[in-house]
Order: structure tokens, then C-alpha cells, then sequence
């Protein structure tokens, strides 16, 4: 089971070729949509939910190059595998940790000794690497979800020195995406206060906490505030933040960034300066983002799984998934 990568107004379905012919699905959007199906499952217990999850499950696994590696697109529905592009080729990159995140969440469906054995690898390859600070915040989330499930001297340490890693690229008290970036950093698959966040409550670490916290206002607050004003604007910018400001409320207890959370929510149905609805509650579609005002005509699946991940407690998608049931 994978999931088509573009999608256009009406349905059809596009490859994706931003770095020549690279597929029709790829891990990157199958890890996530696994994780959304997974935790939609545990809310609702909807069977199909749960089919889902294990079918995602099935292709990420699939997809393992060996070693803890990941090829990431397939090039059409036979499966035929990506293995030499440069956004599909094996490597410590997005796909592998996203791949390795998932894993770890999705821990109860790794049943088999192969799925667990696979995480390990992808743990130990994650740990051999110096990737950028976007991507090491990723290795930091599965080590946590790893760690909750099976406490481990040797992990724990690996997710301290992943920290000091992220700690270390900061500018101007914000965390960077990477030690050549400048400017203030782009959202997309920022979530490197939310990792430190939580793992200053794993590893008793205050300088974590406050170092997330400071991090946090400087780069999120003020664009939240804003509506998420600026020319380019995906569902994926969006859910970074909410998933930022939801993991300070949980560990600072603060209601403030509960309240930002919440507005942020809000982007999806309009809370925008271009009052654009960007997810389609009628048709269940979510547009890709706003390009200086104008609602995206695509709809891909990173959008549509982001947003899931974005309003996962959202009453609305909750009853949608709990009906599922009959469909």
C-alpha cells in the first residue's frame, strides 16, 4: 500500500519530477501517513484505520535498502524502486529518518522480529551520521518514541549527543535548519524545539527546556500571530508549528502556547491573510499552500498527511475516522 504523491483539482494524479523522473510515491509521505494512521487508529479503534497503518507499514518496510538505509520512490505502481535518484538513492536524509520515526511510533504493529531488527539498524546508521539539524530532530522524535517503550542506557545517550548536535546549531537564539542557513529559518520540517522539549523531560536537562523555549518565540510566535503572513506557505510550515507549540504546552505547561497552537489550527479553514480555505472539509481535500494569496490547485499527499497530523484532535476528522467504520 503507498500513496500517490500529486494530486490535481480534479483528482488526478501526478509523478513527482522536481529533481528529474523521481516516482509516484515515495517512504517520506508513506512514514508520515503511517504514524497518522496509526494514532487515528488508537483513537477510534477503526479497524480500517488499522489496516492502513500496517499497509504503510508493509511498503516502508519494503522499501528498506538494508543497513538501516532507505530507497524512497517508486516509479510506477508495479513498485519498480527508485534506487539511483538523487531524492530516492539510500543515505541519512529526510526519508531515512522519517522512515526510522515511524518505526518507532508505530512500535505495537513491529510484531516481527524483522520490523524490530530494522529499527535497531536504522537507529545504529542514523547514529554513524552528521546530517543537518532538520533531519536530526527526526532521529531525536524516534528515539524518544523508542525510549518510552523500552527504556535504554545506550539510546538515552545517543539522543543526549543527538541534542547537543541541535543545541549547538543556533543563531541569534534561534535553532537553524542547518549551520549554512541564514536569515530567520524556513518552517518546513522545523521541529527542532519540540525534540529538545521533550527530551529535556527524558534526560532531566533544563538547558534543553529553556533553550526549546527561547528558540520557540523567536522563530514561531510572531508568524503564528501573523496568520502565517508571507508569499509561500505549505500545510507542512503550518504543522511544524502546531507540533512545536503543542509539545511546549505539554512540557512547560504553559497556556500560551496551547492558545498559539490553536490559532495556528485555525490556517487550515481560513485563518489566513487571504481568509482562503485551505482544507476542503466537503471534498476531504487539502491544498498544498498559499503562493502570495492564491490557493494552490494541487492537492499532494505531504499536505493532506500534515494536516492530518496537524488536526488529529479536531472533532470534525475524528468523526470522519470513527466512520470509517461502514465505508
Amino acid at each position: 500500500m503507498a500513496i500517490a504523491v500529486y494530486s490535481g483539482s480534479a483528482g488526478e494524479q501526478y509523478e513527482a519530477r522536481e529533481s528529474g523522473v523521481e516516482g509516484v510515491a515515495c517512504v517520506d509521505d508513506a512514514a508520515r501517513a503511517c504514524v497518522l494512521m496509526y494514532r487515528l487508529w488508537v483513537a477510534t479503534r477503526n479497524e480500517t484505520l488499522g489496516r492502513w497503518a500496517a499497509g504503510l507499514l508493509d511498503f516502508v518496510l519494503w522499501m528498506h535498502a538494508g543497513d538501516g538505509l532507505w530507497h524512497n520512490f517508486i516509479y510506477d505502481w508495479r513498485g519498480t524502486r527508485n534506487t539511483e535518484g538523487p531524492t530516492s538513492k539510500p543515505g541519512i536524509n529526510f526519508w531515512q529518518a522519517r522512515a526510522t520515526q515511524a518505526l518507532a511510533e508505530v512500535g505495537p504493529l513491529l510484531t516481527e522480529n524483522h520490523g524490530r531488527r530494522v529499527l535497531g539498524e536504522a537507529l545504529d546508521a542514523a547514529a554513524s551520521g552528521s546530517p543537518p539539524s532538520d533531519v536530526r530532530a527526526l532521529h531525536a522524535l524516534a528515539a524518544l518514541a523508542e525510549m518510552e517503550r523500552a527504556p535504554s542506557p545506550r539510546l538515552a545517550g545517543r539522543l543526549a549527543t543527538w541534542c547537543d548536535e541541535l543545541a549547538a546549531c543556533v543563531r541569534d537564539e534561534r535553532l537553524m535548519n542547518s549551520p549554512d542557513e541564514r536569515g530567520r529559518p524556513h518552517l518546513w520540517a522545523h521541529v527542532q524545539e519540540a525534540a529538545l522539549a521533550d527530551a529535556s523531560v527524558a534526560l532531566n536537562r533544563s538547558d534543553l527546556r529553556s533553550l526549546a523555549v527561547s528558540s520557540a518565540n523567536a522563530v514561531f510566535v510572531d508568524v503564528i500571530e501573523s496568520g502565517f503572513a508571507g508569499e509561500h506557505v505549505h500545510s507542512y510550515d503550518v504543522q511544524s508549528a502546531i507540533f512545536v507549540m503543542d509539545r511546549l504546552a505539554a512540557v512547560t505547561g504553559e497556556s500560551r502556547y496551547k492558545d498559539l497552537a490553536c490559532q495556528s489550527r485555525t490556517w487550515f479553514d481560513g485563518g489566513n491573510p487571504a481568509a482562503r480555505k485551505v482544507y476542503d472539509r466537503v471534498a476531504g481535500r487539502v491544498a498544498d499552500g498559499l503562493d502570495e494569496g492564491r490557493l494552490s490547485d494541487r492537492s499532494g499527499a505531504e499536505a493532506n498527511i500534515t494536516a492530518g497530523l496537524a488536526l488529529l484532535g479536531d472533532p470534525g476528522v475524528l468523526s470522519i475516522a470513527r466512520a470509517w467504520h461502514a465505508a
